[in-house]
């Protein structure tokens, strides 16, 4: 399965995200409402920015399947990260302001107790968002999409969110009314992580950042060709959910140029199977002893 195709099955997991995360804030905010409950209004109001930012992901999904063209010759994979990166953005703003209308409400002394029935409502979202975090948790890996694992993280972080407004509540019937207010004020720490986390992976990625032990398994790989006698120096960077390497290798000084090519295919083939790494460029120099 090539990279766009993959793109492609990616945007089924984001419509999927879409759809559930209007479905729920629609519920919630009208049962907070209803019931009076500030936990459940702040798991609301999380996932109507949730359905932003899964539309900023699906946008860099489409955008990532062009082609490349004469203005963007590996393509247009970053939309992806970008995108996610635009969804942290997002889940921050929401995040502190559910901080900051909690702490209001709590100084202003605005605590009551929540209807039961808003319980069961964020139990049963925790509950449909953890079915939905699965799917998308085994599709991101499946597809190697790193918008679509932020996706799946955001999913998992509501359904504790939607966990935690479900103990608020509960504790308010036993009097502790002030627990649904401080599940209100943990769902908003809760957004505003997982926003740092995405944000934090995003911009990695696009400042070339690459992990070390994986760049130390490429080597020990293709090391393990015999007519590779020295790896020189290897550079990784992301690119959207593909892999770029630069590596320098060492080789006989007394091969010619078509062995010397056959050499560099079989180290691409190698790191296409054993790393899905399907972008190598691969520079020989003579290997000189002493």
């Amino acid at each position: 399965m090539n990279h766009r195709e993959n793109l492609k099955m990616g945007e089924k997991g984001a419509w999927i995200s879409i759809i559930a995360y209007v479905f729920l804030s629609v519920i919630k905010l009208l049962m907070a409402e209803f019931g009076d409950s500030d936990a459940l209004r702040a798991d609301g109001l999380n996932n109507a920015t949730d359905v932003v930012a899964s539309v900023a992901i699906l946008i860099g999904l489409k955008i990532s399947r062009k082609p490349p063209d004469e203005d963007h010759h590996y393509g247009h994979y970053r939309a992806e990260t970008i995108a996610s990166l635009f969804a942290a953005f997002i889940m921050m703003i929401v995040g502190i302001q559910v901080i900051i209308d909690t702490f209001q409400k709590i100084i202003a002394g605005e605590i009551s107790q929540p209807d039961l029935l808003t319980a069961w409502t964020a139990l049963g979202a925790a509950l449909f968002m953890y079915v939905v975090y699965r799917y998308n948790l085994n599709l991101s890996k499946k597809i190697d999409s790193r918008a679509l694992y932020a996706a799946a993280q955001d999913n998992r972080s509501d359904a504790l969110v939607s966990i935690g407004a479900f103990i608020g509540i509960i504790g308010a019937q036993f009097g502790l009314y002030w627990l649904d207010p401080l599940a209100g004020l943990i769902v908003g720490i809760i957004i505003c992580i997982t926003a740092w986390d995405i944000f934090k992976e995003a911009t990695y990625a696009l400042t070339d950042g690459f992990d070390e032990k994986q760049i130390s398994k490429i080597r020990d790989s293709i090391l393990k060709n015999s007519d590779v006698k020295e790896v020189v120096d290897i550079k990784g960077r992301l690119h959207g959910n593909q892999t770029l390497v630069d590596v320098t290798i060492r080789v006989e000084p007394t091969l010619n140029v078509k062995e010397s090519h056959e050499i560099t295919e079989r180290i691409e083939n190698y790191l296409a199977n054993k790393h899905n790494i399907y972008h190598a460029h691969i520079h020989i120099e003579p290997y000189l002893k002493g």
